[in-house]
């Protein structure tokens, strides 16, 4: 693998899908019903996606990616707490029941295809487009356009990790602390949940 093979891998394993946090939220509040074609209406209604591709078709296909990608993430960041079935034609929030047996299929050929960002692909710089696109719009739905001195240091801080955290460490870190504090989810906060999206802005 050449160089620059070598950093397209690392970044791709390190995209953020900048639709994760929006789909938690419509599904904590709308569960079930859904079908891929809706939710990518939904998020379009929301203003979570603009056009990603010229063609109609491409357009169509990278939507239809970042969703699945997401919903595949947010399936192993949910789980064993709740069930995300992720379905093309059948989304579907619930909790896990003891009696139910549920598990993630690691083997599955589209959750496969679908968690390969070189699938989809993107460019480093139209994903970084996304990702601001997003985060222009997240913070104004989540009212907190005005944290104020928010900087490398004070995230670390709140994220409490060194100054010295990987990439990994704050990605995982962002994660674990936006699923605890996530307004729609039990004991959760807004207003700490806010704070901590702008360090994570600050960070990634």
């Amino acid at each position: 693998m050449s160089g620059s093979q070598e950093l397209q891998a690392t970044f791709q394993s390190h995209m953020e899908n900048p639709l994760i946090w929006p789909i938690l939220e419509i599904l904590k509040h709308e569960p079930s019903g859904w079908k891929v074609h809706v939710l990518s209406a939904r998020l379009n209604e929301l203003g979570y996606i603009s056009e990603l591709d010229p063609s109609p078709e491409k357009d169509v296909f990278k939507r239809n990616f970042l969703i699945m990608n997401a919903l595949y993430q947010l399936q192993e960041m949910l789980y064993p707490e709740k069930w995300l079935q992720v379905e093309a034609m059948n989304i579907e929030l619930s909790h896990v029941q003891s009696h139910v047996a549920h598990f993630i299929d690691q083997s599955d050929p589209l959750r496969s295809y679908y968690t390969q960002w070189s699938n989809y692909e993107a460019s480093e710089g139209e994903v970084k487009r996304l990702l601001n696109d997003f985060w222009t719009h997240y913070k104004k739905h989540m009212g907190f356009d005005n944290v104020a001195n928010m900087d490398r240091a004070r995230a670390l801080k709140l994220f409490k990790l060194p100054i010295d955290a990987s990439d990994s460490d704050i990605r995982k870190t962002w994660r674990r602390l936006a699923l605890r504090w996530h307004p729609d989810r039990q004991g959760g906060d807004a207003d700490k949940f806010r704070i901590l999206c702008e360090a994570w802005h600050t960070l990634r």
